[in-house]
């Protein structure tokens, strides 16, 4: 049967053997098309198109995957459609975020200056001063605990390293880990960190358990300052910052006051140890530890009171949680000023959106504008914490180890020497102090019941002598020949002998290891002069609080650091312990104030999610504090020159430095 719709297609062959079909349709001429595939057969055809309706035209390119003009035209009108939708919400967002802060701002005017925020002042303050009193501990328990558990002079000094160490460390993490975990969660692991292991300390009878404990209380109390600051701002007001936050700085004097007053008190005091057992002891300075460990434990029992930052919830997305406390400190506030029908009138509080922190690159032909202004003052803000570090750190080591140096050489000056001394039949019941004798013969001598105190023998002779009950400090026998002699119930044991010839000499119950002696090991100038020091920031604290809201951040900064550093020179006329003390009192009272500009400046500079730059700007300061330290004391007894003219060139450039960051005294936090 002859199909009419066929009969009217010719069908024509190219050169190139492709099929061209044209359709007669009422006598004219068809539009042609081409396809790269042979006519198929009638039988064929039919079952292609056998179920399709006859008013639909079936499209060509379907069974070959190729879309159909119109599937295109509709992908392209949906994706300028998402691109605008995105763009849409893109300004949106930014618009929120603009407004978030000017937001913020508001509610926390709403909610007012009051009791809540003196609260939380007084908590925290806590918590900066048990920062403060385990920066003086392991200085103040070194001279005993040495004695106690017999720590020579290179373990010594790993003791102070290690625990500034782990202050860097706790630093670096905390303060990280606060932008992510929240500020009240981190401040209780802080804290709770710092007196499980202060607590255990206090127990340790051996140097590598003790180091242990201090090492990882260090690194808990070290990350309770870039907390501490950035909790209270959040809960501040723009025009109550600078002041607030000054005077909270002043807890960190309290807690050297308070650590320097308490071991005054009780670690001279020998009779306030006890014993269990015969190797279990606990001796003055370990009271002394757990003493120490009370503002810790008060500010642990009052953070678990206080509540999350609204601010870190709201950069979490949690909305709800942020509008209740919010409303808390908008209802204590109000309530204790006699006005509790005030309505907490914010209801809606606009989120931002929640991102994964990006990497800050450094070079400045990268990143945005935001990375490469947060890289800049990152970094001035470094020089300046490392300028501050340097000078108030390093010159902290000096003045102390100056003092014991002026101490050492005016007791040097005082030794008695005997010569070539003839000594027989003699009872010794006084002590002797401050001695070298030398060559010196001591025949049928007897030395009961007394205390030699910096005394040394020289190529001396001891024959048929009688040591009992003897106690020692800093004595030694050099090159001597000792002959029938009995040592009974001494301290005089091999390591004070040195190069010594031994002939029928009996030691009986000797007291080996290292022996306390409290009178010795405790002067009480150290902590004087650590009182007087922590005393002297008093005026600086106040005068930095007053201002720092009326002249602003970087004019307290500059000037303080400009004013310290002439104060260094006067160090140069340091001829006695007096004007040691003097010129230390004058240089922490200018130099506090500097170090209040940097924490205000700091938490400010930042935007809330970003605040961990904190915690890596106290990391640095406390490496720049081991440098220091090191450094300074390797000139005690050498020379003044260098450490005092290290101090003013980094005050000096910091001073400068600090002229070049901008003022945050009217900046909104982001």
């Amino acid at each position: 049967m002859d199909d009419p719709y066929h009969n009217n297609l010719n069908q024509q062959v190219t050169e190139g053997g492709e099929y061209t079909y044209t359709q007669d349709v009422g006598g004219q001429d068809g539009y042609p098309y081409q396809t790269d595939y042979p006519p198929q057969d009638e039988d064929a055809r039919s079952d292609a198109t056998e179920g399709a309706d006859d008013d639909e035209q079936m499209y060509e390119g379907e069974y070959q995957g190729i879309p159909h003009p119109d599937e295109i035209k509709e992908a392209r009108r949906a994706a300028r459609l998402e691109a605008r939708r995105k763009a849409r919400q893109a300004a949106q967002q930014e618009e929120e975020e603009e407004n978030l802060p000017e937001q913020y701002e508001a509610i926390m005017e709403d909610c007012g200056h009051g009791r809540f925020q003196w609260m939380l002042f007084f908590v925290l303050g806590l918590a900066l001063m048990a920062d403060g009193v385990d920066g003086f501990v392991v200085g103040f328990v070194l001279p005993s605990a040495e004695k106690d558990m017999c720590i020579s002079n290179s373990d010594k000094g790993l003791l102070g390293l290690l625990v500034y160490v782990s202050m860097m460390v706790g630093a670096l993490v905390w303060g990280g880990l606060c932008d992510k975990m929240g500020r009240r969660k981190c401040l209780i692991y802080v804290l709770t960190i710092d007196l499980v292991f202060s607590f255990l300390s206090c127990f340790a009878q051996g140097y590598g358990f003790f180091l242990f404990f201090r090492f990882c209380s260090g690194f808990g109390i070290g990350g309770s300052i870039p907390i501490v600051y950035t909790y209270f701002t959040e809960f501040l007001q723009m025009d109550k910052r600078g002041e607030h936050l000054s005077w909270l700085c002043m807890f960190w004097m309290l807690g050297g006051l308070y650590a320097s007053f308490t071991a005054w008190g009780i670690i001279p005091h020998y009779g306030w140890g006890f014993a269990i057992g015969t190797e279990f002891q606990i001796h003055s300075w370990r009271i002394f530890i757990l003493v120490c460990l009370f503002p810790a434990l008060a500010a642990l029992v009052g953070v678990i009171f206080m509540p999350e930052s609204p601010r870190f919830l709201l950069e979490s997305a949690r909305h709800d949680e942020a509008w209740m406390v919010l409303r808390q400190v908008h209802d204590t506030n109000w309530k204790a000023k006699g006005e509790p029908e005030r309505v907490f009138t914010a209801t809606n509080i606009k989120t931002p959106q929640t991102q994964e922190d990006e990497f800050i690159e450094i070079q400045s032909d990268t990143g945005t504008a935001f990375q490469r202004w947060t890289v800049r003052h990152m970094t001035m803000l470094s020089g300046l914490y490392v300028s501050v570090c340097i000078s108030y750190h390093g010159l902290g080591v000096w003045f102390p180890d100056m003092i014991k140096y002026m101490q050492y050489e005016e007791y040097e000056s005082k030794v008695k020497v005997f010569h070539r001394e003839r000594v027989e039949h003699f009872h010794f019941n006084f002590s002797l102090v401050n001695q070298i004798h030398r060559e010196g013969e001591y025949i049928h001598d007897k030395f009961a019941n007394i205390e030699i105190k910096s005394v040394k023998f020289e190529d001396s002779l001891f024959e048929n002598c009688y040591f009992e009950d003897v106690r020692s400090t800093s004595t030694f026998f050099e090159n001597c020949t000792i002959k029938n002699t009995v040592f009974y119930n001494t301290d005089l044991w091999q390591e004070k002998f040195k190069d010594c010839r031994m002939e029928n000499t009996t030691f009986l119950h000797p007291k080996k290891g290292c022996h306390l002696n409290f009178e010795v090991e405790n002067d009480i100038v150290i902590y004087m002069v650590s009182f007087l020091g922590s005393l002297a920031v008093l005026p600086g604290n106040i005068i930095s609080a007053l201002f720092m809201d009326k002249i602003g951040r970087i004019r307290i900064i500059g000037g303080s650091m400009l004013v310290s550093s002439a104060c260094t020179f006067l160090l140069l006329l340091s001829f006695s312990q007096g004007a040691v003390i003097c010129w230390q009192c004058l240089f922490y009272g200018t130099s506090v104030a500097a170090w209040n500009g940097l924490q205000v400046i700091s938490v400010e500079l930042y935007p809330s999610s970003k605040r961990y730059t904190f915690g890596i700007l106290n990391g640095i300061c406390k490496f720049a504090a081991i440098l220091a330290s090191s450094i300074f004391a390797a000139f005690i007894g050498i020379t003044k020159i260098i450490p005092i003219f290290l101090a003013f060139a980094a005050l000096v450039c910091g001073g400068l430095v600090a002229l070049k960051l901008p003022e945050t005294r009217e900046k909104i936090l982001t």
